[in-house]
């Protein structure tokens, strides 16, 4: 209706008002009284912890950097790492053996997974270390015929190469499944392209498949790399001088097995936290193009939270 319409009935076009609307949260007073609660049970918890004289905390700080327990960290690290290389690049080998057109190809691969997942690591181990007690002689030659070169198991496998084999045949079962289902997320049609272009299966699978299926692969083998990492503290039934190792034979000498085992889960903590960071940025890295807006890191949300508190300058206010 035009302005001289309303002049003519007699109403006046009233100007648009703006009212901003004062929002008011809700208020959830069960939340705060909850988190209270559960504040005051936290921080009971760690004051008797602390405070508590039986933790002998000046034995774990003694013992906390001694030279044997840090030979057994970084025994601790170096097998996670060969552990996990040994599981990474099997787990491969298998995944795309089950993927295979060859019937036998496939199965061997099947019943591999089936046989090193069905049965406890910790057996796996003392099979391994225990494999002289079947195979005294280990050798190289014809099958059913001469032998050229042969070798004593009790020479070949020791303490540390058993520990590589137990854990590293037993996670590439598992990196096997993560990468087969990594493999399986990634769209037929992409395969179908790369042999239209003349590409081979190998090809297809190490430039095309692989790079788009790590979205999906490097998620659940960080956090196999962090239960590896917590894993090798079985070897020690088989004496291999890991973290765990180093610290049983201190505290079986003084019998203080509790701030022992303080400094053990201090080193542990430490370690997973650091795999932790490295598999967020990992994760961040190779999710880009998942979604278009990536989630803040840490350093940005404390970069947003410093300039939200910073004064505006006086030419702003």
């Amino acid at each position: 209706m035009s302005e001289s319409t309303l002049r003519g009935t007699g109403i006046a076009k009233m100007p648009a008002v703006r009212k901003e609307i004062d929002a008011v949260p809700l208020r959830r007073p069960g939340r705060w009284v909850a988190s209270a609660a559960l504040a005051f049970v936290l921080v009971f918890l760690l004051q008797g912890w602390a405070a508590n004289p039986r933790m002998q905390w000046a034995t774990v700080g003694d013992h906390l950097f001694a030279p044997v327990v840090l030979e057994g960290l970084g025994t601790t690290l170096w097998l996670t790492a060969a552990s996990m290389a040994i599981g990474i690049v099997g787990g491969v080998v298998l995944a795309v053996m089950r993927r295979s057109d060859n019937p036998l190809l496939s199965r061997l691969s099947w019943l591999y997974i089936w046989v090193f997942r069905g049965t406890p690591l910790l057996v796996q181990l003392l099979f391994w270390y225990f494999l002289a007690a079947v195979v005294p002689q280990v050798g190289l030659g014809v099958p059913w015929g001469p032998t050229f070169v042969e070798f004593d198991t009790n020479q070949l496998v020791t303490q540390t190469s058993a520990a590589l084999l137990g854990l590293g045949l037993h996670e590439a079962a598992y990196m096997a499944e993560i990468v087969r289902s990594g493999i399986a997320s990634v769209d037929d049609g992409q395969s179908e392209a790369a042999n239209a272009l003349g590409m081979t299966h190998r090809q297809t699978l190490r430039r095309i498949v692989l790079p788009q299926a790590l979205r999906i692969i490097i998620p659940p083998t960080g956090n196999q790399v962090i239960s590896m990492l917590k894993t090798t503290s079985l070897v020690s039934v088989i004496a291999v001088p890991e973290l765990l190792t180093s610290i049983q034979a201190i505290y079986s000498r003084n019998f203080q097995q509790i701030p022992l085992l303080t400094v053990a889960c201090a080193w542990y903590l430490l370690a997973v936290s650091v795999l932790s960071v490295g598999q967020y940025y990992l994760e961040r890295r190779y999710g880009r193009g998942a979604s278009r807006d990536l989630p803040p890191t840490p350093l940005q949300r404390m970069r947003a939270t410093f300039a939200a508190r910073r004064p505006a300058p006086l030419e702003e206010r």
